[in-house]
């Protein structure tokens, strides 16, 4: 029977947490949020001009770093407007924003395009192989202070929204929370009674089984030890083998003297040390005579 390794599932789940991790950090997460061509009185940049502006929203939940990409007002020219790597600002916090302005004045900052959007109906962002397409937006003619973009933040669909809303949320109603929600469904708690008792026995159910199957796991493992161990010794002494006196005895005497460690250090080779002394505890009476006896 085949046994699943618990490192080899460790070492998949970092891989598949590693690998979800580096695909959520794309630049494929931006969107183009939010356009106001016509600024002639809202938002101002950091040197209180009046220009046109664009909002980029990180939809993941991570940060993201949008140096390196493009962007840019032309179809023909992808790579029109290089954002620079290295730099704090262009990496946006999950479900964040940051906000180009398209004055076509790249010297005031990262943050200022080299052009205009009111040169044309489109803008586009481009990954930093210039080729490959993010996001891109065609609009018509638009209202002055008035900013269009997606009707809810990271959402296909687009129009006017009723408040410019750069670095901020896009829809601005009232929004209910997914508890509120819930509650709207199941004003008496009746559907939340049965989905916490099912969640409850279902993971009661889920340990049942996996402790069972760890159980029996275990138990294969060790007679599988048990007989390999049972083969080594009947190979070393066969059970049907007759043991003579004379191997019990060498037995016993090997085992005596490694206890009294009276061996070499060879493994086969047991060294019996001769006790001499040099006199007899009854020979020597004879010296302590003044006497001969008569």
């Amino acid at each position: 029977m085949k046994t699943v390794s618990i490192s080899g599932i460790l070492v998949t789940l970092v891989l598949v947490f590693f690998a979800g991790s580096c695909y959520s950090q794309s630049t494929r997460d931006l969107k183009i949020n939010e356009i106001l061509v016509l600024n002639d009185s809202n938002y101002v940049d950091d040197y209180g001009r009046h220009s046109s502006w664009i909002e980029v929203f990180n939809s993941a939940y991570n940060t993201v770093d949008i140096g390196g990409s493009y962007l840019t007002n032309d179809p023909a020219n992808p790579t029109k407007y290089y954002i620079p790597k290295g730099d704090p600002i262009t990496k946006i916090a999950p479900r964040n924003y940051l906000v180009f302005f398209a004055d076509n004045l790249p010297t005031r900052g990262i943050l200022h395009l080299n052009f205009d959007l009111e040169e044309s109906n489109y803008l586009a962002l481009f990954e930093g192989n210039g080729k490959t397409m993010i996001d891109a937006i065609k609009f018509t003619s638009q209202k002055s202070d008035v900013s269009f973009g997606r009707l809810t933040d990271g959402n296909h669909q687009w129009g006017f929204l009723e408040k410019t809303t750069p670095l901020a949320n896009n829809y601005t109603g009232v929004i209910e929370s997914p508890g509120e929600k819930f509650v709207e469904m199941d004003p008496y708690g009746g559907g939340m009674a049965v989905i916490a008792m099912s969640v409850v026995f279902a993971a009661l159910i889920l340990l049942y089984v996996v402790f069972k199957n760890t159980k029996r796991l275990y138990s294969i493992n060790f007679r599988t030890l048990f007989a390999g161990r049972k083969k080594v010794a009947d190979v070393i002494i066969p059970a049907e083998a007759e043991i003579t006196g004379e191997v019990n005895a060498a037995i016993a005497m090997a085992i005596h003297l490694y206890m009294h460690q009276l061996h070499d250090h060879e493994e086969t080779v047991l060294t019996i040390k001769k006790v001499a002394r040099t006199y007899s505890p009854w020979s020597s009476k004879i010296y302590g005579l003044r006497n001969m006896p008569r």
